[in-house]
């Protein structure tokens, strides 16, 4: 179990207040959950041009945002940006003092997060000769993504084949640096929320509805985003509102932990 919440954005040429604004929703949703992966929190941006930031550590949500990396990676979110996504990692494999293991993670061109066990990782990456350089099993979906992505663009249909054979739990989002105005989520048999905004021209993601209540607190405007399990959302920062929908497919296996109380599987 972790969490995952993020900003999509649309082209447009944002304000500073808007940008502020934005960034402090990001900041609130991340602080919320925390409650979802207290081992490790790691944030991420990604910019028209290829270009990335990653920041994470083995820290609690609340430990992280009051360090000076994380105000300079966000201070560094502007117009050019098409992602900025964030992860609150429960530890299940791979401990978090290497840093390797926690998420956002970059394989090859790739950067994401998961929310999710793939059972039979260690079996996949041997079976696809893939190169490996974490204990954790999300690096998988990503290293798949990568080997199925040529010159950057996702080849989705050689992806999903890949991704039928994984065992286990999964929500994921993720985007390529030789792609990067396309972003990908993935929405399994974890949970994953979403809204928009016409007029801000972004949308936001996160595991629990209630982290989204909570950052939007008193803001109008937004619309949820209904999205089914199995559902493949493309996103394309020149025009948000033109959302790729497919169906996707992997062996689901039922969670082998007892959540927290009070916590949204």
């Amino acid at each position: 179990m972790c969490g995952q919440v993020g900003v999509i954005f649309g082209r447009k040429r944002r304000r500073p207040g808007e940008l502020s604004h934005l960034r402090h929703v990001f900041t609130r949703m991340l602080l919320g959950s925390e409650r979802r992966g207290p081992h490790a929190t790691g944030v991420a941006w990604l910019k028209t041009d290829g270009s990335y930031r990653i920041y994470k550590r083995p820290l609690r949500a609340h430990e992280l945002v009051g360090e000076h990396g994380y105000a300079k990676t966000l201070a560094s979110v502007d117009h050019h940006t098409t992602i900025l996504m964030g992860h609150t990692r429960w530890r299940t494999r791979g401990d978090e003092l290497n840093n390797r293991n926690n998420h956002p993670i970059r394989a090859g061109d790739i950067i994401g997060t998961h929310n999710g066990t793939i059972y039979n990782a260690d079996y996949l990456f041997r079976y696809f000769r893939l190169p490996r350089f974490s204990e954790v099993d999300s690096e998988l979906l990503f290293r798949l993504a990568d080997r199925y992505a040529y010159d950057g663009v996702l080849d989705l249909e050689g992806y999903k084949a890949a991704l039928s054979l994984c065992r286990g739990q999964l929500s994921a989002v993720l985007a390529s640096c030789l792609d990067p105005g396309v972003i990908a989520v993935f929405k399994g048999n974890k949970p994953l929320s979403m809204c928009i905004h016409r007029r801000y021209r972004v949308a936001l993601y996160a595991s629990e509805p209630a982290f989204l209540e909570l950052a939007l607190a008193g803001d109008t405007g937004w619309r949820e985003l209904e999205i089914p399990p199995m559902t493949l959302l493309r996103f394309r920062h020149e025009d948000l509102t033109k959302i790729d929908l497919a169906n996707f497919h992997f062996i689901p296996q039922v969670r082998k932990y007892t959540l927290p109380k009070g916590v949204v599987a």
